[in-house]
């Protein structure tokens, strides 16, 4: 199929943008994006007006973007985190999730039309993030957005669901009546974790903050343990199939494998690949990545008998439609504390950085 661009360095309404003609698909080729020139603090992102917007693969989309979420992986990456495999690769657009409408899509893209509103999340490595007024994904990492939830809304859901997602049913394959413990249940992957186990019929007990707990029963935990005041060990007698640890630290794996059924999984967000690769550089931190996780798999099975597993979000067209399935059921969401104007992107860090908003932050496109 033939691509026909247009040039433009302000977003437009779809209706001028994107059009067929034939077997001709219209769509801009610059616009504005949040820029990464360097790593440090907020006020090294840059908006600008004219960053190319690269022709579209086969199998590729362009959405016109109206809300993007920051999670906890923007923010490390702005400072650094990743620096081995991304500063070679710099200026880089950060952000993962978006929702929006399709303005233009590939050639072999089939399930996806010009006009549609979708909600989908980017793969952690990929370097054109979704901070743009138009951003470039994969068929497969997009899904109608939910009819019932607002561009804000379905942008918040995305990447933590689909990450919890893949702990939960790639890897340990949770299924009815199984008991999971959440370690951190308050953050959004943990949030999404609870959810989506209770909708498969799982018993949930999590950790978390004082703040969180009531919101964490109603979403289905059954019990809900304030690691600020209480004693992990003592208070939850239970063992559990699946244990997904969002916090990553010692004391946490520790206890989360302690608290296992043989044959259970232990599975963790805080993976060591980028952090060892960032400290002794690409050549020598990935193996040794792989050596450190081999050694605690064989570790663990030979003492514990559990299964260990370091988990990141990867894009998964079926796990996307059945979160989509969720959130329009009521059975999933993740609360949005605020939003800012994507020309307020260093403002927003800068919350996030301070711990100033706790809970979901969303940059809204206009």
């Amino acid at each position: 199929m033939a691509v026909l661009k247009l040039q433009s360095l302000k977003p437009r309404p779809i209706s001028e943008l994107s059009m067929k003609v034939g077997s001709i698909r219209c769509y801009v080729s610059s616009c504005r994006a949040v820029l990464l020139p360097r790593f440090g603090g907020p006020e090294v992102l840059q908006l600008r007006p004219d960053v190319p917007v690269p022709d579209l693969k086969p199998n590729e989309v362009l959405v016109r973007a109206r809300a993007v979420s920051i999670n906890p992986l923007d923010t490390r990456m702005r400072s650094g985190y990743g620096r081995s495999i991304f500063e070679p690769l710099l200026p880089l657009i950060l952000g993962r999730d978006v929702s929006g409408e399709v303005a233009a899509v590939g050639a072999s893209v089939k399930s996806l039309t010009v006009g549609q509103e979708v909600f989908g999340a980017l793969h952690p490595t990929a370097l054109r993030g979704t901070y743009t007024d138009y951003a470039i994904l994969t068929e497969d990492e997009l899904s109608p957005k939910p009819a019932s939830l607002t561009h804000v809304e379905a942008s918040a859901i995305p990447f933590a669901a689909l990450t919890a997602w893949r702990a939960l049913k790639s890897t340990a394959r949770i299924t009815e009546g199984q008991r999971l413990l959440v370690i951190g249940g308050g953050g959004a992957v943990g949030f999404s974790a609870i959810q989506i186990a209770v909708a498969a019929g799982c018993h949930v007990t999590t950790t978390c903050g004082n703040q969180s707990i009531n919101r964490l029963i109603a979403a289905g935990a059954e019990q809900a343990v304030d690691y600020t005041s209480e004693d992990i060990e003592s208070v939850i007698k239970e063992k559990f199939d699946a244990v997904l640890d969002t916090i990553g630290v010692p004391e946490t794996e520790r206890i989360g494998i302690n608290l296992l059924n043989r044959g259970g999984h232990y599975m963790t967000l805080q993976g060591e690949a980028a952090a060892l690769s960032d400290r002794y550089g690409l050549p020598i931190g990935l193996p040794a990545a792989t050596a450190v996780l081999f050694k605690k798999r064989i570790q663990y099975k030979f003492s514990h008998g559990i299964e260990y597993s370091w988990i990141y979000m990867r894009a998964d067209s079926e796990g996307l439609h059945e979160i989509r399935r969720l959130s329009e059921a009521g059975k999933l969401s993740i609360p949005v504390e605020k939003t800012f104007s994507i020309t307020q992107v260093r403002e927003a860090h800068e919350a996030k950085d301070k711990k100033q908003i706790l809970g979901k932050v969303v940059l809204e496109l206009d």
